[in-house]
């Protein structure tokens, strides 16, 4: 038994927010939202959600909880769906969110997924499935 309501591939994650039941949560840094560019779910019912699970360095956001709760949709049942690099980072904030009463998912490969053979992010995740992205853009 998982610590979180279960794993979804970008696909799943894209079909659920599609479909309006889900607000999904971006806990990547905000080097990386500026740099490597963020998700687009314009044609989504709900806006993303960005909040750091760490800070540059590595640094764990004493205030992801807070933050959550304050940002997070009042209705619990509301499906929360975690996104990071490549699916560590927003596991373990799934699985804190779990603990406040929220259903949580996490997205496996991230929003850039696994190095590939020659070491660069070009392999799976969500920019590299083609699900719409804002990168470049602030």
């Amino acid at each position: 038994m998982s610590l979180y309501a279960g794993d979804l591939t970008p696909d799943q994650a894209w079909d659920k927010l599609k479909s309006g039941s889900a607000v999904l949560v971006d806990v990547r840094t905000e080097e990386e939202w500026a740099h490597i560019g963020i998700p687009d779910t314009r044609q989504t019912d709900n806006d993303p959600l960005f909040i750091p699970w760490v800070f540059s360095g590595g640094i764990p956001n004493p205030d992801f909880v807070v933050e959550l709760e304050l940002q997070g949709p009042e209705d619990r049942e509301t499906e929360l769906l975690f996104m990071c690099r490549s699916g560590h980072r927003s596991a373990a904030a799934a699985a804190a969110a779990t603990n406040l009463g929220f259903r949580a998912f996490n997205v496996l490969e991230g929003f850039e997924g696994v190095p590939g053979p020659d070491g660069q992010r070009n392999v799976n995740g969500w920019k590299n499935r083609g699900l719409p992205t804002n990168v470049g853009q602030e």
